[in-house]
Order: structure tokens, then sequence, then C-alpha cells
């Protein structure tokens, strides 16, 4: 399905779009936090640590996925506002063909680079072996993910929100079942965790890619579309560099923290791997309302009804301060209990406090990070990318400079203390960003 986000009550509109993106997210962090989970309690502290300490580096590869979904989903969101339904089926087969190259390459570079890249984060001797092959094996898997956030992002800038929700579905809960049987009845530990998720993102990506290309032939055009463009390339990769610039930098940032973190032991890495798993998961679910902010702020753009832009940045930003609120009691007063539940029977106290003591001082911020990624919504829907990458490159860089200067004096709590400073000054910066930008259609008006 197709859908006009240009019509309608914001609201309405917005919220039956983010719905989908949002349920979309809660099953894919299943990947994830299956692993970790289902490896800290059937296969000990070690094996959980062992995972977590790989977590930053396949965040950069996804990061080179994730900014190709934003580019495509923004160009393509555009031309469909505007009718231009040649060029969106163009725009969505050229994403296809440049993701499949990219992601091989990538693919190629993570397998055999693996070992040196845990050693450059300095990864306990007693957990590396364990993590080099865990992070060989899902890179491996990573083209499969890459071509399935690509269909994701033409899906969501055609305003369907649902179709690759579907396969997600499917394929989180399949990943969940193997995790368990290959990990608690064969006995594979790390390896079995990675293959569980190398195979269930092959299925999403596959069955996202054909749907996709199903669904583009029902676009009517009064030509037949090329199937490569290179000047569409351009438009895409204009927005696609720097939002993969962004997130590999962020990544690249939490590689660094993560070294630091790696100097505390093994225990407080198994704590630290599992408390950022649930802050990962809070922060990509309210990432899907910045998502979904920024395909609406395209798609009306497009279409030249620049009014509707500032609703959807109030009702996206009421959306993430009622989530990030519930996101924040949870973690303030389960906190124990939430982060016990990675670890084999009684964990040691230092991977409890490590862990309990992280989300406690980033949970009460997830209202100001929560507006910030709808403000990047709308930075991305506008193509303003210079503002969008200064605000969040002075969240990465004064959280990393931070931790490096608290951890001699107070310790991984130091470290923590890092978020909260560096998600703030971002905040303010993007909301500065956005005012200067409806001022300017205003005037425009």
């Amino acid at each position: 399905m197709v859908y006009d986000l240009t019509k309608g009550k914001t609201s309405k509109v917005l919220l039956n779009f983010t719905i989908p993106l949002f349920i979309s997210v809660l099953f894919q962090q299943m990947y994830s936090i299956a692993d970790s989970l289902i490896a800290g309690r059937f296969a000990g502290e070690d094996a959980l640590a062992a995972v977590g300490a790989s977590y930053p580096i396949t965040n950069v590869f996804n990061a080179v996925a994730i900014g190709c979904n934003i580019g495509c989903s923004v160009v393509i969101s555009r031309y469909f506002g505007a009718g231009e339904y040649k060029k969106v089926r163009t725009a969505a087969s050229t994403s296809v063909i440049a993701s499949l190259v990219t992601g091989g390459l990538l693919t190629l570079i993570g397998i055999v680079l693996s070992p040196v890249l845990m050693q450059m984060v300095d990864t306990p001797l007693n957990i590396f072996t364990e993590s080099a092959l865990y992070l060989e094996i899902y890179v491996g898997g990573f083209i499969f993910l890459f071509i399935y956030n690509i269909a994701n992002g033409v899906f969501n800038s055609l305003g369907d929100s649902k179709t690759s929700l579907y396969f997600l579905i499917f394929s989180s809960v399949f990943n969940v079942v193997l995790d368990y049987i290959l990990v608690a009845h064969f006995n594979m530990g790390v390896a079995g965790v990675a293959w569980a998720t190398f195979i269930a993102q092959g299925i999403a990506g596959l069955l996202s890619v054909v749907t996709l290309f199903r669904h583009l032939k029902k676009l009517e055009c009064d030509r037949k579309p090329e199937l490569f463009s290179f000047n569409i390339l351009k438009r895409i990769a204009a927005i696609s560099i720097p939002s993969i610039l962004q997130q590999s930098f962020v990544s690249v940032g939490n590689v660094f923290i993560q070294k630091l973190i790696n100097g505390f032991g093994s225990s407080v890495v198994a704590g630290y791997s599992a408390a950022i798993k649930l802050n990962t998961f809070t922060l990509n679910c309210l990432c899907t309302f910045g998502n979904g902010v920024s395909s609406f702020t395209a798609q009306n753009l497009g279409a030249g009804k620049t009014k509707r832009i500032k609703q959807g940045f109030k009702y996206g930003s009421l959306m993430v301060v009622v989530t990030g609120c519930v996101f924040a009691v949870a973690y303030m007063f389960f906190n124990r209990q939430l982060i016990n539940v990675f670890m084999e029977g009684e964990a040691s106290e230092l991977a409890l406090s490590s862990g309990t003591s992280f989300l406690k001082t980033v949970a009460p911020f997830y209202c100001f990070i929560g507006i910030k990624l709808v403000g990047d919504g709308v930075l991305r829907g506008t193509g303003s990318m210079k503002l969008f990458m200064v605000a969040t490159f002075s969240d990465l860089i004064l959280r990393v400079l931070l931790a490096f200067a608290f951890a001699p004096n107070y310790g991984y709590q130091g470290i923590w203390y890092s978020w909260p400073i560096g998600w703030t000054t971002a905040t303010v910066m993007s909301l500065v960003f956005c005012l200067l930008i409806f001022k300017k259609q205003n005037k425009k008006q």
C-alpha cells in the first residue's frame, strides 16, 4: 500500500504512519536484545560481555545502512509528494543496486578485519576469541541487513510503514526461537547467537526487496523508468553521506567509549552491555518518530505544503515526550530487575551496579533526546544536512571528551555522566535550527 502524507489531519496522519514504524523497531530490537539475553542466560556472563564488546563495532557497519535508508527515503518522499512516479521507481531501483555493491564490500571488509577491530578496542583476553567470532559471523550477514534497510526506507517514503513490519515480525520471532535452539539445546554459545541473527536478517532482507519491486510496479508511469540513474544517486548521496558520517561518527565515538569501559574488566563490560541494549532499544523507539517526521516533512515539502511541517514537529515532539516518560519510569524504578534478566543466575554485584547506575543516569533525559530526534527529522526532511550534522556532532564530541575527562576521577560512573550533558546540548542546538527553518518558511509564505 502507498499512502499520501500530505492530506488529512496532521496528528492522525502522523500517528497512523509512525505506529507501524514503532512496532517495527520493537521487533527489530528483538535481534540484539535476544542475542544478549540468551547469551547471558544460557552461556554465562562472559558470553554476554563477548556479544556486548562487539556491539559498538557492529553499529559502525549499521550506520552505513541507516544513512542510506535516510537518503533514499528523503529523496523518494519528495518525488512521491510531487507526483513524479517515474523518478520514484528509478530512485528505488538505484538505491537497491547501490546498496548491494556497498553492502557486499563492507561485508568482505568486516570478515577480514574482525580480529583486528576487536584488538583496537582492547577487548579483555577472556572474551576476545568469542567476541571476534561473533563479529565475523554478524558482518557476514550484513548485506542482508543493508538491503532490508534500503527497502524499508523506500516503503516509508511511499507512506507505507506496514509492509516491512510484517516481514520483520516474522524474522524477529524466528531469530529469538533460533537463538534459543542453537544456544540452549545445541550449546553453540556465542556462535549460535550470531548465526541466528545472520539467518533471520537474510530472510527479512530478501523478502522485503522482492515485495518492494512488486509494489513499485503499481505506480503508473507514462514511460518506462530507468533502472539506474547517476543523477538521482547523487541526490541520494547528498543526503546519505552526511547521515552516514553522522551515524558513523556516533558509532566510532561509542567504540572509543567501549574501549574506555573495557579497561574496567569483563564484569563492568557485561553490566554495560545489558544496560546499553536497553538504552539503544529506547533510543531506536524514539527515533521512529523522528524518521516518521522526516518522511512527513519531505512529502509535504515536495507538495509545497510547508505549514504542515511545523505541525508535524509539534505532534512528533508530543509523541516522543510521552514515550520517553514511559521508558524513564521503567528504568528508574525497575533497573535492577531489567539488568538481571540478561544474567545467568545471580550476576556479580559489579555487573549489576554498573548496569543499573547507567540506566538511572540517562533515563531522566529520554524526553530531551527524543525532541532532538524529532528535530533531526525536520532537518533531514528539509535537506538541512549541515545543521543536522552540527547538532549531532556536538553531542558525540562532548560525550567522548567528557567520558575520558571524568573516568580517571569518577570511574565508570563518570563515563555515564557524559550522556545527559551531550544529549541536552545537542537538543538545544537542534531546536534552535528548527526554529530558524520555520522562520524562513514563514517569510517565504
